[in-house]
């Protein structure tokens, strides 16, 4: 093969073609062609110069491979190294996250690059292909690799400084979007042949398409940036959309979607801008305050309510709380007091009687705030009954406010017959009032 050797020297010679000169492979290639020509020259196939190049292409590529996986395995290997030594935590996280794995599959495609345009003729259309798609593809993992370390940096940022928890998540994803967009136009411009800024002119052509596709993501970048801005959600916050099935924790807030982990462990999808176009209940005050609100309402039986009798005043002076109550009255007449924890009632009915019994219960409960509202009232009349609506502040944890809430109303069902009233639904018996027991065993 007479013509290789003269091809040699004038493809040695491209210095002026930026991807010849990222290595300094010039070396390495002509010891590859070299040794490639002598083999084909015993096997008779030294002219056939398309083998030639098929064959170079492919053992080029091997050998760019092979270099990737060899760099790649020693800086894991060093990487490896240094965690099992110093335990630390970065070097775990990128371990575990694979950045360094996924930031190494750059290495290939710049060797290929380096070593392939020996193969061929300097103005060989086929080269000129290769290189093209060569490019785009370093484009591609040069931008995934700077999307993968963005995002473990910002991961990092997330959960070392975001103390409150905002939903920033769709941030990183707005940049890895725009490195996206920007990796595309340069692709673009590549292949074309053309300069990214006659693309980009020519971009406002197709805005109005953009903007249709991109709809969701634009919309979804303004509300998390609402959502931040007026600290309406975090990643861990207990909400309820009511035009929507979520009632539960978020658990995630991206450009695209807010996911919801439902109390019956289902997960619901949300995009942002239904956060910010509608209303949600959002129960992270009750979880910062530290005490979550009971207000319920137990019915009485209308025709129950009764004048308070000297009898019944007396049955009922023996229960906590009721004789320094019921002196007080005697002695002071209705006290009106403004405090947000005091004992409310009066001695003229039995309703207005159990209505001060229920307010010291509720003060020398232990899981009731003293430092919050307590109030037992007479809510609206309504068919079903006479309404006493409990309210008072408990404890958040979920078990222990529904066992506070069920035993207040269990007591109320077991202390009324005690005022002689009756539940709206209940049947009226006679009971002892010596007795707290609702029968007379």
């Amino acid at each position: 093969m007479s013509d290789r050797p003269a091809a040699i020297p004038i493809l040695l010679f491209m210095n002026t073609d930026v991807t010849s000169t990222l290595v300094p492979s010039h070396k390495l290639a002509t010891w590859l062609m070299v040794h490639i020509t002598a083999v084909l020259d015993r096997l008779g196939l030294a002219h056939e110069k398309t083998i030639e190049e098929v064959i170079y292409v492919i053992i080029v590529s091997l050998i760019a491979i092979f270099i990737g996986w060899a760099v790649r395995s020693v800086i894991l290997w060093c990487t490896r190294r240094i965690v099992d030594a110093y335990h630390t935590e970065v070097g775990s996280q990128l371990l575990r996250r694979k950045v360094l794995s996924r930031c190494s599959h750059v290495i290939p495609p710049v060797v290929i690059l380096c070593l392939i345009p020996l193969a061929f003729d300097r103005n060989s259309s086929l080269l000129h292909l290769l290189k093209l798609l060569l490019l785009v593809y370093c484009i591609i993992v040069v931008t995934n690799a700077i999307c993968v370390v963005l995002t473990f940096a910002w991961q990092r940022f997330d959960k070392r400084n975001n103390t409150r928890n905002l939903p920033l998540q769709g941030i990183i994803n707005i940049i890895c979007g725009i490195l996206w967009i920007i990796a595309a136009i340069v692709s673009v411009s590549v292949l074309v042949d053309k300069s990214p800024a006659v693309l980009l002119t020519g971009l406002g052509a197709f805005a109005a398409a953009l903007m249709l596709i991109f709809k969701d993501s634009i919309l979804g970048f303004v509300a998390g940036i609402q959502l931040s801005q007026n600290d309406m959600l975090h990643v861990g916050d207990w909400i309820v959309v009511p035009s929507t099935i979520a009632d539960g924790i978020v658990t995630e807030v991206t450009l695209s979607a807010v996911k919801v982990r439902n109390w019956d462990n289902t997960i619901v999808t949300l995009p942002p801008y239904t956060l910010v176009s509608t209303s949600f209940q959002n129960w992270r005050g009750m979880s910062d305050s530290g005490w979550r609100l009971i207000s319920r309402s137990f019915y009485f039986d209308n025709d129950s309510i009764i004048a308070a009798t000297p009898d019944l005043i007396d049955s009922v002076s023996s229960l906590p709380g009721m004789k320094q109550f019921i002196e007080r009255i005697r002695s002071h007449g209705p006290l009106y007091d403004p405090g947000v924890a005091v004992v409310n009632g009066t001695i003229d009915t039995n309703l207005g009687l159990f209505r001060a019994y229920m307010c010291s219960y509720l003060l020398a409960h232990p899981l009731v705030a003293k430092d919050q509202q307590i109030l037992v009232r007479i809510m609206k009349p309504s068919p079903e009954g006479m309404p006493l609506q409990i309210y008072c502040y408990t404890t958040t944890q979920w078990t222990a406010y529904e066992a506070v809430q069920s035993e207040i109303f269990e007591h109320i069902a077991l202390m009324c017959p005690l005022f002689r009233l009756r539940a709206a639904s209940a049947d009226y018996r006679e009971v002892n009032l010596t007795s707290p027991r609702t029968d007379n065993h």
